[in-house]
């Protein structure tokens, strides 16, 4: 998974809203800062340099088939990995846990 650039920005949007805000609020309650504190707002690109560091990661999924005595047909498959892409794997492949009936939701086609 990489680090997006549209995230990244919003990201820096949101941080430089917020550190106007606390700027505003700390020149009201601390009024011998004057206006400096709104220079807090020039922090906000290490916000989205700390994502861009941060954000990416290596997504890894571990298959273990079991196979049955006969040894002809696979009777089990062990899954280990991250929820969100073992649940994006099951639905691609239309599989269900052991013991499990699918049963398809109002709004799927």
């Amino acid at each position: 998974m990489t680090p997006s650039s549209a995230q990244a920005a919003l990201l820096t949007f949101c941080t430089v809203i917020s550190l106007g805000s606390v700027g505003l609020v700390l020149s009201i309650a601390v009024p011998e800062g004057g206006n400096n504190w709104f220079w807090l707002m020039t922090l906000s690109p290490l916000a989205g340099v700390y994502y861009w560091t941060k954000a990416s990661r290596k997504e890894e999924i571990k298959v273990k088939m079991v196979l049955s005595d006969d040894g002809n047909s696979v009777s089990e498959i062990l899954v280990r990995g991250d929820d969100v892409q073992v649940e994006q794997m099951r639905r691609e492949l239309k599989m269900s846990e052991k013991g499990m009936i699918y049963v398809k939701g109002i709004f799927e086609t």
